[in-house]
């Protein structure tokens, strides 16, 4: 797996959990936005958590209470718990970054991505 590359996908029920996880070892220092971004064929990449390198994090309304972004205590790894999973999260999901001071859910913001793992959702 290599530098931002997403792992964890799967198929689960509705009411389900699933955890993506990326590997971002090379932003843990300066001003960085980690982001976890989603997409399903025929529609625009959609921002859905980010954690930027002061620790704030920013939710889309879509997955706000359900979806948690955080990174391990060494900040190598950044992850995406998901809880209460809906058919509407079915996408292939990202993990993005970007250095600057300002984050946001906006995917022309971002320069660095990984490979996709894909999250299917049935009700």
């Amino acid at each position: 797996q290599g530098q931002l590359d997403a792992s964890g996908g799967g198929s689960v029920q509705s009411g389900g959990s699933l955890r993506l996880s990326c590997t971002a070892s090379r932003y843990t220092y300066g001003r960085y936005c980690l982001t976890w971004f989603r997409q399903v064929p025929g529609k625009e990449r959609e921002g859905v958590a980010l954690i930027a390198s002061d620790a704030h994090t920013t939710y889309a309304d879509s997955v706000q209470g359900r979806f948690t972004i955080s990174q391990d205590n060494a900040k190598s790894t950044l992850y995406l718990q998901m809880n209460n999973l809906k058919p509407e999260d079915t996408a292939m999901y990202y993990c993005a970054a970007t250095w600057r001071a300002q984050c946001l859910l906006l995917p022309n913001e971002y320069i660095n991505w990984g490979q996709g793992t894909q999250v299917t959702v049935s009700s």
